[in-house]
């Protein structure tokens, strides 16, 4: 593994697995615990939308993708926050319409598009320099949004009926707590993939709240977790020529599994 690092595209890799696992351990937290998977599922796929676009007009998806994921998070907000939809229904309904709107839109874009399995599946070896620079700088929008509004997001996640009461704007929060999983989600894309970011986004966060429900701690055991998966998945990866993206989310789904398993047993003796 080490000799590996001698190519850039390795230590590209590397990199990005460090930025994907802080993103997903401070924002896989509150996702875990507001218990809103399917919502960022549903952002997730309408990411989808985005990249067909950017294959049609000739930008670079990632872009077209972080425009729109932060549109249909706010969009998905507005419609469970204002009409009398069930919210399962709407995440739905936008789920399956990014995932139609990039078939669409690629079926119209000129040529083949050769790295489209990458989008969707994921494929951490061939991250570019580009993306890795979009990755730190949402990292970062990330981190100071959590700093800077840590107790409020607090309020929201564990009582938000308390924070309306208190003059929390809790549903500006619920809006801000869905663009950051679309930020999220973009800084996963080229990690694991449409498809199988939900897993990088929930299972460190999981993980981490069997061993604590303080929420700082939580987010540095997700972030380690993420960090341990990603780096693991990667040198498995390589070792058996894998699929990354894949054996990250396999590996993550294993180690979780079996730490069920474990505390199962152990609560029986």
């Amino acid at each position: 593994m080490f000799e590996a690092l001698q190519f850039e595209f390795m230590r590209n890799a590397i990199v990005a697995g460090l930025l994907a696992a802080i993103a997903c351990g401070v924002v896989g937290v509150y996702v875990t615990v507001k218990k809103i998977v399917f919502a960022s599922d549903g952002i997730a796929h309408f990411s989808f939308g985005g990249v067909g676009l950017g294959y049609l007009i000739g930008i670079n998806p990632i872009w077209v993708a972080m425009a729109f994921t932060l549109a249909s998070a706010i969009g998905m907000g507005f419609i469970i926050r204002r009409t009398k939809l069930p919210e399962d229904t709407v995440i739905g309904v936008l789920l399956a319409m990014g995932m139609a709107l990039g078939i669409i839109f690629i079926g119209l874009a000129p040529g083949y598009a050769p790295d489209l399995f990458s989008y969707l599946f994921g494929n951490i070896l061939t991250v570019p320099i580009s993306d890795l620079i979009l990755m730190f700088v949402l990292d970062g929008i990330i981190l100071i949004l959590v700093l800077a509004l840590y107790k409020e997001f607090l309020t929201l996640c564990f009582d938000e009926e308390f924070g309306a009461i208190t003059g929390v704007p809790v549903e500006k929060l619920y809006f801000l707590l869905l663009c950051m999983i679309a930020l999220t989600v973009v800084v996963m894309i080229r990690v694991v993939g449409i498809i199988l970011v939900i897993a990088l986004l929930t299972i460190p966060a999981t993980l981490a709240r069997q061993f604590t429900h303080n929420l700082r701690t939580m987010m540095l055991l997700a972030t380690a977790f993420g960090i341990i998966f990603t780096f693991g998945g990667i040198w498995l990866s390589y070792i058996l020529d894998l699929a990354s993206g894949a054996t990250i989310v396999l590996l993550s789904g294993i180690v979780l599994l079996g730490s069920f398993g474990f505390s199962k047993l152990r609560s029986k003796t």
